[in-house]
Order: structure tokens, then C-alpha cells, then sequence
């Protein structure tokens, strides 16, 4: 079984800016360069048939490059704890038509469809108990803007869980034809 999810690699100057600000949390445990991602879809599990023919429907998709850029932070919470910490993107126009898309896709191939609302962000660092208060890093960073970055491609990636955390394997690459 492979565990997949359909995402966009932001540049190095969107990702640089991002590692430049992972400190003054106690216990987070923040992204690496190679983990940070805009997530279009979590699929999850699925045999190496069904991941064959997820990544030839993703090959047809069609879509129009758009601007997104970095907008303000926020978290995740958990049974009332936090359980990420975030850098929202916008416009989010354009990045749901994409996901709408996508979550049509992979509904044709009989997965289920996305149940949750989509909020487009990139993960900055995994929080747990004995993760420190994000409240100041929130207060500082709540303006956070960026230069806009085009969405002109898109990944299929393999997730895999370790110790460590999670390492991702691009499977397939999507740009525009």
C-alpha cells in the first residue's frame, strides 16, 4: 500500500522564507526544506493499481497557472490542543477550483470525497504536548505576506512515516501542457 497526497512545491524563496522563521517554539517540531507543501488532496492508502491509475488521471488534468502568495499563520487544534502550526496562501479562489478538481478526480477512481473544508496552508511544525506557547510566534508573524509565486505544476508524492517523522517521495510530476 502507498500512502499519497497531491501537493504543490513552493520555490526556494517561498521556502527559504518559511525555515527562516521555525524558531522561539519549545518543543515544536518543525518542517525540514524537504517537507514543506501546499496540499491539494490527502488520498491515503491506496494499492500500487489504484496509485497507477490516480497518477495517469492526474496527467490529463488541465489548468490555468495562477499568483498565490503567503498570508498570516494559524494552527490546528486537536482535542483542544494545538497539533500544527501554519502559513496560510492566497488567493484561494484559484487553489480551490484546483482542489475541487483534483477531489473530482480522485472521486472518479471511488475514493471518498474530501469531507473536510479545504484551507490552503503550508505546515510549519507538528506540536504535542510538551510543545511551548505559540502565541507570541502567532502574534508576530499574523501579518506575514510574501511576493506572489505562480502555481504552474503539481506533485503526486508517497508519504512515508518514520521515527523521525514523515519523509515524502515525489511519485509524478504535473506541469502545465
Amino acid at each position: 500500500m502507498h500512502r499519497l497526497f497531491i501537493a504543490v512545491r513552493p520555490p526556494l524563496f517561498i521556502r527559504s522564507r518559511l525555515m527562516a522563521l521555525m524558531e522561539g517554539i519549545a518543543g515544536a517540531r518543525w518542517q525540514s526544506d524537504d517537507q514543506l507543501h501546499l496540499t491539494l488532496r490527502f488520498v491515503g492508502a491506496m494499492d500500487q493499481h489504484g496509485a497507477n491509475d490516480l497518477a495517469d488521471l492526474l496527467g490529463r488534468l488541465r489548468f490555468h497557472a495562477f499568483p498565490v502568495e503567503l498570508a498570516g499563520v494559524g494552527r490546528f487544534e486537536q482535542n483542544g490542543r494545538t497539533s500544527s502550526l501554519w502559513v496560510g496562501v492566497q488567493p484561494h479562489e484559484k487553489l480551490f477550483a484546483l482542489h475541487r478538481k483534483i477531489d473530482h478526480l480522485c472521486v472518479s477512481l471511488g475514493l471518498a470525497p474530501e469531507r473536510r473544508a479545504y484551507l490552503p496552508h503550508i505546515t510549519l511544525a507538528r506540536c504535542g504536548r510538551s510543545t511551548g506557547t505559540l502565541d507570541s510566534f502567532i502574534a508576530r508573524n499574523a501579518g506575514l505576506a510574501s511576493a506572489p509565486f505562480e502555481v504552474d505544476h503539481f506533485s503526486l508524492y508517497e508519504s512515508h512515516l518514520g521515527r523521525e517523522g514523515a519523509t515524502y517521495k515525489e511519485i509524478a510530476h504535473y506541469g502545465l501542457l
